[in-house]
């Protein structure tokens, strides 16, 4: 008997500290009333659930409970967390063969569920581990999102709006294609409300265009390392992203959000998952948004697209 989307209910798999972080992000957002999470040492995840729990009296009214894969059948969102963690000096695509071999004895678990809701995929690398996702449970593709470059270009906003003394939230840019090592900053398109962002950074005495966009886009896609290595994760970032993207689909808001998602031969790439922008809704990314991109941007895109393909031809799916 097929089960009934419960549009308040959401399911984490993996309470380490991405996952606890998202729970925590997630209890305080008011988007759900009942939170179960899963964890294969489960007194993590009752000791997280309880922990969480005791500052439910600040919050709102909430059910949140360690559980296990028959607790997520209901659920209108299951964002997996688990996996290997990245250590100082590890690529997100040296974490991919871990990962695959933990994400089979995971996904296919939910998919005997009969889950009707969106599957969020948060662990790294992200856009492959989307598409094994994807492969392995059988679910449509527009229901297997993955968080994507979203925490990349809250980070993009958010040093763009230190560099020019303005809110990041004016600041309107994209991250895109792999969210790693060969992420593109599309400066093409970036705008202050509206304004070129060349124009802008004049107007706030900034000239060295080339040099400023080089220096800031190197320091994005080095963030993750950079704190990792002062202290050997990174979880609120993420767990602010994760809540944005839980945000967009239980409000059915269709937010335009940087996501992973499966191309189909937009700028001339196929079967492959990349977060490019897409508007997400109830029942998950709805359609890709074309943003303008140069041509050096688009072949950048090309060449993220291809080492991505080449990973996962060496992954037995």
């Amino acid at each position: 008997m097929s089960q009934k989307v419960n549009l308040r209910k959401v399911a984490i798999v993996g309470c380490g500290f991405v996952g606890s972080a998202s729970a925590f992000s997630l209890m305080q957002s008011g988007l759900f009333s009942e939170m179960v999470l899963i964890d294969v040492d489960r007194n993590r995840a009752e000791g997280e659930a309880l922990d969480i729990s005791h500052g439910l009296p600040f919050a709102r009214p909430m059910n949140i409970y360690a559980g296990d894969y028959t607790d997520v059948g209901d659920a209108a969102i299951i964002v997996v967390t688990a996996g290997a963690a990245q250590k100082p000096g590890e690529t997100r695509l040296d974490l991919v063969k871990k990962n695959v071999s933990i994400f089979k004895g995971i996904i296919p678990e939910i998919a005997k569920q009969d889950f009707r809701g969106i599957l969020l995929i948060v662990s790294n690398p992200v856009d492959i581990l989307t598409y094994v996702a994807w492969k392995l449970s059988g679910l449509p593709e527009n229901r297997v999102i993955g968080s994507g470059t979203v925490l990349d270009t809250s980070r993009l906003k958010y040093v763009l709006g230190e560099h020019l003394g303005v809110d990041s939230r004016s600041v309107h840019a994209f991250i895109v294609g792999e969210h790693g090592d060969s992420e593109i900053a599309v400066w093409s398109s970036a705008n202050v409300s509206g304004i070129p962002l060349d124009t802008f950074c004049e107007m706030r005495g900034h000239f060295q265009h080339e040099e400023s966009t080089q220096a800031i886009a190197e320091k994005v896609k080095n963030s993750a390392y950079d704190i990792i290595e002062k202290k050997r994760a990174t979880y609120y970032g993420i767990a602010m992203s994760v809540k944005r993207i839980c945000e967009a689909i239980v409000r059915d808001e269709k937010s335009i959000l940087p996501v992973s998602g499966m191309m189909h031969g937009e700028y001339g790439i196929e079967d492959v998952v990349l977060s490019m922008p897409a508007i997400v809704k109830k029942d998950g990314i709805e359609t890709q948004v074309p943003i303008s991109m140069n041509e050096e941007e688009q072949e950048k895109l090309k060449k993220s697209a291809a080492m991505l393909k080449d990973v996962i031809k060496e992954l037995e799916l």
